[in-house]
């Protein structure tokens, strides 16, 4: 593997001689004066994934923050173009996180109680700098972050800080504070005299319900979370806590400020509710059944299924994996995975990464092969799907003329064997490389 980057187009362009001329077509960019408005790049990989094909002989042209061209082209450009060849490289769309928390970490490190009530707001928005710096390092260029679990709207100051160029980062896609129903969520106490503070906004009612979504939009989210269900049931089972007509009121108003409502939902019934009601995806959807995976195939909602939350909690119970037999929920989870798949349910890659290791997000995609998905099912997912899914197919997700200049190269290819998506050896975001390694 080797990346260089050289200014000696002449040389350049007699090493593209050798591509096939059936492949080359030339274009005068250097006539065109508005080509001078905003630096050049050509980035010149093994290959190109272009978030749906696997692509031999491309090229991809970047003008400032966007992707100006994609393709097998000969270019005749202007002379200060910088060319950075990605030897032994897979350039594909900036990688994206559909279901991380960055505001959490490791729950084998400090148990989720603890790090609501004891951490302080500017410890976890300190350690969610370094987490995001982290995601960014791993290729994953876009976040969509489902919830700050007590630390109220510090998601939207850390998401502009990313922007201002403060700190490192991906793109943020922010939730800020899900919706639970009154006294269903958490820290809970044993003792009913005292209200301890809670990881999501509590409502009863339409117009609690109604008021708080308004609030959170209000506040700079992006979108709608809510708990459909949760472990409140009379014995600490998971039942829904909301009505279908409750979560139809969310949905309604978030859609109308072009937002989406997101659930996190397991039990049929809550799953059921929720799609019925407009969510545009599920989260976690461990109990799903055939009924209900049917029911989202037809409504076009998408399943996030977190493999590797469940994954990494069992191992954090004592499950030695690769060594013990796989726990009842792990393998339940393989079935209901398996349904969802069979059942043409389309799969956003998002794996409750905070739960775990941030920077560890591939431990999904590999969770992903693992559980039945192709590598490049899983890439597309990561990509292009999760792009569509979130309504940002506009601005990221593939690599093509217009969209913004979110991309990541890996060594080898990953169509072929996934763990090449942690071979991270150049990101760019937004136009900026933010790690390049000779």
């Amino acid at each position: 593997m080797r990346i260089h980057i050289k200014q000696n187009l002449p040389t350049f362009f007699s090493a593209l001689s050798l591509i096939p001329l059936s492949l080359i077509s030339c274009v005068a960019l250097a006539q065109a004066p508005t080509m001078q408005s905003a630096p050049l790049s050509l980035l010149v990989p093994d290959r190109v994934f272009d978030g749906h094909t696997m692509h031999a002989d491309w090229v991809v042209l970047i003008k400032g923050n966007k992707i100006e061209m994609a393709g097998p082209q000969r270019l005749k450009l202007p002379e200060d173009t910088k060319v950075i060849e990605l030897k032994g490289l897979t350039l594909m769309p900036g990688l994206i996180e559909g279901h991380s928390h960055l505001f959490l970490h490791p729950y084998n490190e400090v148990t989720w109680d603890d790090q609501v009530l004891k951490e302080t707001r500017t410890e976890r928005t300190l350690r969610a700098g370094l987490h995001a710096k982290a995601t960014l390092m791993a290729g994953f260029t876009t976040v969509r972050d489902l919830g700050t679990e007590g630390a109220g709207f510090d998601d939207f100051g850390l998401k502009r800080s990313i922007e201002k160029g403060i700190i490192p980062g991906p793109r943020m896609i922010i939730a800020s504070r899900a919706l639970v129903a009154k006294g269903a969520y958490g820290p809970k106490s044993q003792n009913p005299d005292l209200d301890l503070p809670q990881g999501a906004a509590e409502v009863s009612g339409f117009e609690q319900i109604s008021q708080e979504v308004r609030t959170q939009i209000s506040k700079g989210a992006d979108l709608i979370k809510v708990y459909a269900d949760y472990r409140v049931g009379r014995d600490g089972e998971a039942v829904p806590i909301f009505l279908k007509d409750e979560m139809a009121l969310m949905a309604q108003i978030a859609n109308s400020g072009r937002r989406q409502l997101v659930a996190h939902a397991s039990t049929p019934e809550g799953m059921m509710r929720a799609i019925e009601a407009g969510a545009s995806s599920i989260e976690h959807g461990d109990g799903g059944n055939e009924a209900v995976f049917q029911r989202m195939k037809e409504k076009g909602v998408a399943l996030c299924p977190t493999l590797a939350a469940g994954d990494a909690i069992e191992q954090y119970r004592g499950w030695k994996k690769g060594l013990t037999p796989e726990p009842a929920r792990i393998l339940a989870k393989r079935k209901s995975f398996a349904m969802a798949l069979k059942a043409g349910v389309t799969m956003c890659m998002g794996g409750d990464v905070g739960v775990y290791a941030h920077g560890d997000n591939a431990r999904e995609m590999e969770l992903m092969v693992d559980y039945g998905m192709t590598p490049l099912e899983v890439l597309r997912a990561a990509t292009s799907a999760n792009a569509k899914i979130f309504d940002y197919a506009d601005k990221i997700g593939s690599v093509r003329s217009g969209l913004l200049a979110d991309l990541v190269a890996v060594e080898g290819d990953p169509s072929k064997d996934i763990k090449s998506v942690r071979k991270v050896k150049w990101v760019m975001k937004d136009g900026t490389v933010f790690r390049n390694e000779n």
